[in-house]
């Protein structure tokens, strides 16, 4: 039985560069262990080949070997915020550098999806009021970035 599931993300290059970005966006998060290529590796001697590091508890890999391939929204990560201001950090942070998305979605610098969403928003496109959920929804559709008043007036009508 595995002690626990952890995520790898493959790179070309950017590995450590890009484990020390995620490292200082999210709080109680860390570098684990760098493993290094050396002489007559496939990288340059002293290059990171594997970076483990942790997001708030949760184990990463990003390994550097992936030549050529790239990241899909086919996976993302999900950001749960409390409230606006954490939607908006994270946002700011994972943007910066990479592109934007609609209903919350969003690619950083490395290509890699994430989806920063409110905690509030499944209570709002799935509460007890279908005609209020209803505008909920299309709010949240029209939106790049959620805003939490903005889906909360929605759906209040």
């Amino acid at each position: 039985m595995p002690r626990r599931i952890g995520t790898c993300l493959w790179f070309e290059n950017q590995a450590e560069e890009a484990a020390k970005f995620y490292v200082s966006v999210f709080d109680e998060s860390k570098i684990i262990d760098v493993s290094r290529f050396g002489e007559g590796g496939p990288g340059a001697p002293g290059e990171a080949i594997a970076v483990e590091f942790e997001l708030e508890g949760r184990p990463f890999t990003a390994l550097n070997g992936a030549r050529g391939s790239s990241f899909t929204e086919a996976v993302s990560f999900v950001v749960d915020c409390e409230d606006q201001a954490a939607v908006d950090r994270y946002w700011t942070a994972l943007t910066d550098g990479g592109s934007e998305s609609m209903c919350g979605w969003l690619k950083d610098r490395y290509g890699v999806s994430w989806q920063v969403v409110p905690s509030v928003l499944p209570s709002l496109i799935a509460g007890p009021d279908p005609e209020g959920s209803q505008r909920a929804m299309q709010a949240m559709l029209g939106m790049r970035k959620l805003d939490i008043d903005e889906l909360q007036k929605a759906y209040e009508g």
